[in-house]
């Protein structure tokens, strides 16, 4: 699994990075231009970064919007509060807040919540829901879904080839796998098998040319 640490300081980026490494690979980097070539390299579990990186106010909110587009997580760190924060960020919110200065637990419990999402995602798609099992539903032409109850630790949906789909996730942020097939998620494409991150609620316009399957699973705690 991959983390993407966008941090400044020279210092606390190898500080940073050398925690994170215990439960991760580790991407540092310091500064906006590095990490937008990063996000569009590769795919990382988690994108941490400063909110003012090498002086600039908003710097962090590129980093945090170009990397919600691509279906990342995002952690925010920062030495001001969440009110400044939510200020800085408006109308863009992270999925996670680490406020300096921070204890070894609390970078440790951050990224490993995000790992954990991702293996649990894993898991689900090593059990796959039979195609003739009760639970699917059919909300719309070319589109089941089983599942899909607020509180549900799973959810599977399988879409017939060239099917659209207004696909609604309110109440939490869910790691998603594409297990088969194709995804297009408001323009941005995805092949299988391909991890995604769906922020707390998101509501994107799904399209498919040859089909997909994709599980996905809550964010905890």
């Amino acid at each position: 699994m991959k983390v993407l640490l966008v941090e400044d300081d020279p210092s606390l980026r190898e500080g940073m990075g050398e925690l994170v490494s215990e439960l991760a690979d580790v991407q540092a980097v310091g500064t906006l231009d590095e990490a937008l070539r990063a996000l569009a390299a590769d795919r990382f579990e988690l994108v941490m970064t400063d909110m003012r990186i090498a002086g600039g106010h908003t710097d962090g909110r590129g980093v945090l919007e170009a990397a919600r587009r691509q279906r990342h997580p995002v952690a925010i760190v920062s030495a001001a509060g969440p009110d400044e924060v939510a200020q800085v960020l408006h109308p863009s919110e992270p999925d996670a807040l680490l406020i300096k200065p921070f204890q070894v637990d609390d970078i440790l419990g951050l990224v490993e919540r995000f790992l954990e999402l991702k293996r649990q995602v894993v898991a689900a798609a090593g059990e796959p829901l039979a195609a003739d099992a009760p639970e699917w539903t059919e909300p719309s032409p070319g589109v089941r879904c089983a599942g899909s109850a607020p509180d549900s630790a799973r959810m599977w949906l399988r879409l017939s080839p060239d099917a659209t789909f207004s696909w609604h996730l309110p109440q939490r942020a869910h790691g998603v796998l594409l297990v088969e097939g194709d995804l297009e998620l408001d323009g941005e494409r995805y092949a299988a098998p391909c991890y995604l991150f769906l922020c707390q609620g998101a509501s994107p316009q799904l399209k498919t040319r040859a089909g997909a399957l994709a599980v996905c699973v809550p964010l905890r705690g």
